[in-house]
Parts: C-alpha cells; structure tokens; sequence
C-alpha cells in the first residue's frame, strides 16, 4: 500500500500553506511568508482534496472545530444545507472531503500548528 506524503508530512514539522492561487488572501499569505523567507510546501486543496484524517489533523492543529473551517457563503453550502446546527463534525467534515471548496484558505501549518490566513498577516503569527 502506497503511503499518502500529505499524511506523512501532517505527522512532521513540515512547514505547508493550504493554497488557491485565485484567492486573494492566499495568494496574500504566501506573499508574506516569501517576504520573511519562509518557503512552504504548497498543498493545491481544489486540485487534490484533502482526506477525512487530513482534516481532522489540520482541525487539532487549529484547535477549531469542523463548522470553523467551512465556507458559509459558498453556494454549495446552501444546497447540502450544511446551516443545519444537528450537523455532526464527520457530516461536516465529509462535506469538505467531496467539496474541498468549502474549506476556509488559506491555512498556515508550521511546527505542528496551524493558523486561517485571514486576514493574511495571521500566517506570521507561527513564525
């Protein structure tokens, strides 16, 4: 069995920057951290969705929970009506691994903790 190098890298110090690079804010972040001369690995979500275990180990790193991390103004939020207070962490988290959309960008991970860059300057906040 093939061994997952996101996972891999989850269980490490490696530095990764969770990135759209049509997202303003992101695209903001990995700007910052260039300028302070930090190189992240970055992880292209939209293109290679995340898996369940991968957001549960960002989710510890950030200390939130799963309905933190989701883009409510997204349209696909409405239509799995994901609003609903009952959902649990691992419908939400589902939703996310299907719709990689949802998920809040960019996220900083850095020595084993993880930070939302927005607004972007929150990314210099592990360094």
């Amino acid at each position: 069995m093939a061994s997952n190098p996101r996972l891999h890298a989850m269980t490490t110090d490696a530095t990764r920057l969770y990135h759209n690079p049509r997202c303003s804010k992101s695209r903001g972040a990995l700007d910052l951290l260039r300028e302070h001369g930090v190189e992240p690995q970055i992880v292209a979500y939209l293109d290679t969705p995340s898996s369940a275990a991968e957001l549960r180990g960002l989710l510890a790193m950030l200390g939130l929970p799963a309905r933190s991390l989701l883009r409510a103004g997204e349209e696909i939020y409405g239509e799995l009506g994901l609003a609903d207070p009952s959902l649990d962490e691992s419908t939400l988290i589902d939703a996310m691994v299907r719709h990689p959309r949802l998920i809040e960008r960019p996220i900083f991970v850095h020595r084993g903790k993880a930070v939302i860059g927005r607004p972007p300057e929150n990314v210099l906040s592990l360094l």
